[in-house]
């Protein structure tokens, strides 16, 4: 179930996979064998969150190089300022799975750089590559959340409502702190 859950989650974008692996990681800490529940649960998250993603990068590969979507494309191209498309592929090129972890950690922030690598033309292959780390690291990150609340609590429901309220208010944050700065 959190494997086809966290795949769709990376399909569309809208079901939160972050609190998920967070109560997968809590029941696990509650298991009879934690430490083997646990791996289980991140190689599971991760593999789903890694084949979400590619499914997702592939199909914009194989939208773009449709006619509708070479139109769609240049669109992109032509709205952006050259030396800021430049700069930007420089930098994904230079530092392109720690951007690719950070775009993991930042809620919304996986899409435009998934979009940043189909306008840079990146082979599949050397998206897999980075991406297969970001999603690691994602998958790592929400069960550490998930293991913290969970050492909280003897019953792993309660652990699990704390995971789910304090991921929910880190995926909030920047929409709360950008509201309040425009303020």
């Amino acid at each position: 179930m959190l494997f086809l859950l966290v795949l769709l989650g990376s399909l569309v974008p809208v079901v939160p996979t972050g609190p998920l692996v967070g109560s997968a990681a809590v029941v696990a800490f509650h298991h009879a064998a934690p430490a083997v529940s646990l791996l289980v649960v991140l190689a599971v998250a991760a593999t789903a969150a890694c084949a979400g993603d590619l499914a997702l990068y592939w199909l914009g590969r194989r939208g773009m190089e449709s006619r509708g979507g070479t139109l769609w494309l240049e669109r992109i191209r032509d709205r952006a300022p050259q030396e800021r498309l430049e700069q930007a592929q420089e930098r994904l090129g230079r530092h392109a799975v720690p951007v690719l972890v950070l775009s993991r950690m930042i809620p919304a922030g996986r899409l435009p750089v998934i979009l940043a690598c189909l306008v840079a033309r990146w082979p599949l292959r050397r998206f897999a590559r980075g991406n297969s780390l970001a999603c690691v690291a994602w998958a790592a990150t929400y069960q550490v959340i998930g293991v913290l609340g969970g050492s909280l609590f003897d019953e792993p429901w309660k652990g699990v409502v704390v995971v789910v309220v304090l991921t929910l208010a880190i995926s909030a944050a920047p929409a709360v702190w950008n509201r309040l700065r425009d303020r």
